[in-house]
């Protein structure tokens, strides 16, 4: 039998300033939520935006990264894994259950000095105790400038 494959891709906005925490081990955690929208018609022939929730959490490098760079309303990219947690309910015993996205990869979206972040690509190590970070693009990348023929080297 093949193995499964649990692996998830978004592209969103923050919805609010994520919440960051540190585990009595020193790990560093950070939950925030993510809203995805999807545009299609309604029953009139009306285009209407569906928005759509998730609950992320990253560790780590990551965690930091999100601490220090992201807020409410930043855009991201996202590469993770879904999971499902379950505990009872302290006041009310019953099951509660929370699915949420572990993030492995976080891309910031969005120009450097604007709300939307940085730029930089975040990745998540397999090994739980160091996370490496991917080269961020150079501070010049002349998108602002544009190219002409004479640029076109053929």
């Amino acid at each position: 039998m093949a193995k499964g494959v649990n692996k998830v891709f978004l592209l969103g906005n923050v919805g609010k300033d994520p919440e960051i925490r540190t585990t009595t081990g020193g790990m560093t955690v950070a939950s925030f939520s993510l809203a995805t929208a999807d545009r299609a018609k309604d029953a009139q022939g009306n285009w209407g935006d569906k928005t759509e929730w998730h609950n992320l959490v990253a560790f780590q490098r990551t965690a930091e990264i999100v601490r220090d760079y992201v807020k409410k309303g930043t855009q991201v990219f996202v590469e993770g894994k879904i999971q499902t947690r379950s505990w009872d309910d302290k006041e009310s015993g019953q099951k509660k259950y929370r699915t949420e996205i572990l993030v492995n990869e976080l891309s910031l979206l969005g120009g450097r000095g604007s709300d939307g972040g940085g730029g930089g690509n975040y990745e998540r190590s397999s090994s739980s105790s160091s996370s490496s970070a991917k080269s961020a693009p150079p501070a010049n990348d002349y998108a602002d400038q544009g190219i002409t023929d004479e640029d076109i080297p053929f």
